[in-house]
């Protein structure tokens, strides 16, 4: 069974800081897989996209902790 959680990707070029929540597949326990999703490369640039297998780290943010997308796998 296919656990869906909440990650947050940076958004490039965007002066300060920004993380977008995105739904994405745990793979393990840091291991996540994006999933498609609503994604207007025109609007905002995601350092990781849909399909992109990532390696997420707890980070904190100016809301608390989040599961960071840090690195993508190859």
């Amino acid at each position: 069974m296919t656990q869906v959680s909440e990650i947050y990707v940076a958004l490039i070029d965007e002066g300060v800081d920004v993380w977008r929540p995105v739904k994405a597949e745990r793979i393990k326990k840091s291991l996540f897989r994006i999933l498609d999703q609503p994604y207007n490369r025109e609007i905002e640039l995601w350092q990781f996209g849909p399909g992109d297998l990532v390696i997420c780290e707890l980070m904190e943010s100016s809301d608390g902790p989040i599961m960071a997308a840090t690195k993508k796998v190859e």
